[in-house]
């Protein structure tokens, strides 16, 4: 894998900041795509590598900004081989009636277009390269399958996502193009802190859930993006062994 070229959203922190380290680590060059300089700054300066980082600062729900980062890393190095369609957000629990149109629209922006957004651009870059084609892994989460309570924007863009990832791994077949979907139950990161305190349960009881190392999704990525593009990882599911994900609901 020394010398492919990969590109991560949300890699200031958090689940992209570690998918980011282990490619690197990997021998990856990962170009490092984010809102804030100042946190993609901090994730390339944690690389083992500091010269196989890129930072672009780019806002995923923006197309001409998207473009503009997918442009910087084909001229900087030349392709994209791997694209991890990592940023996302979520929003206060509500229950439908209770949640603003408005931060509908932003969760829908963020997760669902600026996904797409990604992928549209990685995918003019993968056809038209030489060697052809290249990987597309979609962040998705246990909520691409069963609900958290109070969750409908953030659950309604991880199962549009499924269709996402089965849609470019269709169209992409034509052109070398792989894609699977990641979804990570619990991983130790700020966005989970507050699960080890205690979430709200289906039946209505607020418990605390277990967590597991983020770096174990780090690994995750790595294993998918190892594979020739002849082989692909679907759908995998990396998560807290004692969370309660078997059964909720």
């Amino acid at each position: 894998m020394t010398g492919k070229v990969a590109v991560v959203t949300g890699a200031g922190s958090g689940i992209g900041r570690v998918a980011s380290l282990a490619l690197v680590a990997e021998g990856y060059r990962v170009a490092l795509v984010g809102r804030r300089r100042d946190r993609l700054e901090e994730t390339a300066s944690l690389a083992s590598d500091r010269e196989a980082t890129l930072v672009v600062e780019a806002d995923v729900i923006d197309e001409a900004s998207v473009d503009a980062a997918f442009d910087r890393v084909a001229t900087a190095w030349g392709r994209v081989d791997l694209l991890f369609n990592n940023a996302g957000r979520g929003a206060p629990p509500a229950t439908p009636d209770e949640l603003p149109v408005a931060v509908w629209r932003e969760v829908v922006d963020t997760n669902l277009t600026g996904s797409f957004l990604c992928a549209r651009a990685a995918f003019r870059v993968m056809r038209e390269q030489s060697p052809r084609g290249g990987r597309i892994i979609n962040n998705g989460s246990i909520s691409a399958y069963v609900p958290r309570p109070l969750s409908v924007a953030y659950t309604a863009t991880k199962h549009a996502i499924t269709g996402l990832t089965r849609s470019l791994s269709l169209d992409g077949r034509a052109y070398d193009i792989a894609c699977g979907q990641l979804d990570i139950g619990n991983a130790d990161t700020d966005m989970t802190a507050r699960m080890a305190e205690g979430i709200l349960q289906p039946n209505g009881d607020v418990v605390p859930e277990p967590r597991m190392d983020a770096d174990e999704v780090g690994r995750a990525v790595v294993h998918m993006a190892s594979l020739p593009l002849a082989a692909n990882v679907q759908f995998m599911t990396v998560m807290a062994t004692k969370m309660p994900y078997v059964g909720r609901g």
